[in-house]
C-alpha cells in the first residue's frame, strides 16, 4: 500500500491520544447576506413611490377644490341658491333633511347676496340682527322670519308637516330669492365703468 494516502493512515498502537487534542465546537460564523442591499433598495423605492402617489393625490384634490371654488365664485348667489333649492326638493320625503337643506340654501344666499352672517347664527340671533338691517324690506324680513321659524319647528321640535306644507316652504324660499336677486339694471350699473 501507498504510505501517502491520507485515508489509509492508521495510528500506531503505541501512540496515545490525549484529551487536550479535542476542542469545543466553534461559534457559527455569519455568512454575508448578498441580498440585503436589494431588500433595502426595494423598501426605499416603495416608500418613495407611496410618497409620490400621495403627493399626486393631494395636488389633484387641491386643484379640484380650487376649480370648484372658482366655479362657485363665478356663479351668482341667486343661481346657486336656486340649484340648492332644487336639490332640496329631492329630499321632500324626509321633512327634517328637507328643512335643513332649504334653510341652509336661504342662509347661504343671504350671506353671499347681502353679506349677512346667516349661516353662523341661530335663528333668533339672525332675526335680531335683521331687525336693524336695511338690506331687506319689511315684507321680506317677515317672510324670512316665518320661513326660518317653520324650518326650526321641523328641525328641532320634530314637527311633521305634510308634503304640501313643505312645498309651501320651498316656494317661499324660492320667492325670497327671486324677489331679492339683483335686477338686470343693477348688474349693468355695477359692471359699467364710471365716467368722469
Amino acid at each position: 500500500m501507498d504510505d501517502t494516502d491520507a485515508a489509509l493512515i492508521i495510528e500506531e498502537a503505541g501512540e496515545e491520544t490525549s484529551l487536550t487534542d479535542i476542542h469545543d465546537i466553534q461559534s457559527l460564523v455569519d455568512a454575508p447576506n448578498t441580498w440585503g442591499w436589494l431588500w433595502w433598495t426595494l423598501l426605499i423605492l416603495a416608500v418613495l413611490l407611496a410618497l409620490w402617489l400621495g403627493y399626486r393625490r393631494y395636488r389633484k384634490n387641491r386643484e379640484a377644490k380650487l376649480q370648484e371654488t372658482a366655479r362657485v365664485r363665478r356663479e351668482p348667489p341667486h343661481e346657486r341658491a336656486r340649484k340648492l333649492l332644487a336639490e332640496a326638493l329631492t329630499q321632500i320625503h324626509d321633512p327634517d333633511r328637507f328643512c335643513v337643506l332649504v334653510s341652509d340654501a336661504v342662509r347661504r344666499y343671504l350671506e353671499e347676496r347681502f353679506e349677512l352672517r346667516a349661516p353662523e347664527q341661530t335663528t333668533e340671533e339672525f332675526l335680531e340682527e335683521l331687525k336693524h338691517s336695511e338690506r331687506l324690506s319689511l315684507p321680506h324680513k317677515e317672510l324670512l322670519a316665518g320661513f326660518l321659524n317653520e324650518c326650526d319647528l321641523v328641525k328641532f321640535a320634530r314637527s311633521s308637516p305634510e308634503a304640501y306644507e313643505l312645498q309651501q316652504l320651498h316656494d317661499a324660499a324660492l320667492g325670497l330669492v327671486r324677489d331679492t336677486e339683483p335686477s338686470l339694471m343693477e348688474s349693468e350699473e355695477t359692471e359699467a365703468p364710471t365716467r368722469p
